[in-house]
């Protein structure tokens, strides 16, 4: 088995040659499911010549938005934040086609929301009504791809991302009809959510599909015993859902920059996270034989 310290070296080296693509993402538009946004979408493919259809992940952003802090009023595929550049480009290297939906731009909140601000932010970016509504707009949207595996479409956030994508795995979800693998997302990974969900799921969420949850034990910005209990809760219902706690990490822990990457702790759960996304996504999204 290959050490802690082997597996961030040999992240770093993978995130070095990520970074070192100049390619911008294109940009696209698509509805959301909520019939009245025209959502933005930032598509990363591989760019292969054969013209063969791949899975695909739909990236669903938290509450800082789509792009960088340093936009300063400029709101395009040049000024994404470095952690969705990283994971749109690690999936098209990959293989996979992967589009980062902006929901908050086109509601007119293009820099997002800051830390502390749960409580007054508008409810047309509410995570369990409307985001999930996002996120199977950009499904709907991937389908009409003539480069993607249709029933193979896999779901990604983080931080209120996160939150939304618990929410859109849910088996009354809004935005679709048929709550199944096959009719929806195939899989999904959610990076540090806020897992008490408007206390919607207080119960315990049964997933219609697989969903692995990756949270840092001293995340300061959302509770990880909150997510615990959600967990134990959703199992106890066999809920196919799993969380994997990493100690001494924070939130933000896969964010590519010095300022997270210089913890030791969010170093090491940023490398096994990787590991963990493309392995989960590579069991559940590959299927057999060709697409019908």
């Amino acid at each position: 088995m290959a050490s802690p310290a082997a597996g961030v070296l040999a992240v770093a080296v993978l995130v070095a040659t990520l970074r070192a693509d100049p390619a911008l993402p294109e940009r696209v538009t698509f509805p959301s499911a909520d019939g009245r946004t025209t959502l933005i979408g930032y598509v990363y493919a591989s760019g292969d010549t054969v013209k063969e259809r791949a899975p695909a992940v739909v990236m669903m952003h938290g509450r800082a938005g789509a792009y960088s802090s340093l936009a300063r009023g400029r709101y395009d595929a040049s000024t994404l934040s470095q952690r969705h550049q990283m994971w749109g480009r690690l999936w098209a290297q990959q293989g996979y086609t992967a589009v980062l939906v902006d929901g908050f731009g086109p509601r007119d909140y293009w820099s997002g929301f800051g830390r502390g601000t749960y409580s007054s932010r508008p409810d047309d970016v509410n995570e369990v009504t409307v985001r999930p509504l996002d996120a199977y707009g950009a499904l709907a949207y991937l389908r009409t791809r003539s480069d993607v595996r249709a029933d193979r479409i896999g779901l990604q956030g983080w931080s209120n991302g996160a939150s939304a994508t618990l929410a859109t795995m849910a088996p009354d979800a809004p935005g679709i009809g048929e709550h199944t693998p096959a009719a929806g997302f195939r899989a999904a990974l959610a990076f540090y959510p806020a897992c008490d969900l408007r206390h919607r799921f207080d119960g315990g969420l049964k997933p219609y599909a697989p969903v692995r949850v990756l949270q840092g034990a001293d995340d300061e910005e959302v509770s990880p015993r909150v997510c615990q209990r959600l967990v134990e809760r959703s199992r106890a219902q066999a809920g196919e859902i799993e969380l994997i706690l990493y100690p001494g990490a924070t939130h933000d822990f896969d964010d590519p920059g010095n300022k997270r990457q210089s913890v030791e702790a969010n170093a090491s759960a940023k490398a096994d996270a990787v590991m963990q996304a493309l392995r989960f996504f590579a069991e559940q999204l590959s299927g057999a034989g060709r697409e019908q």
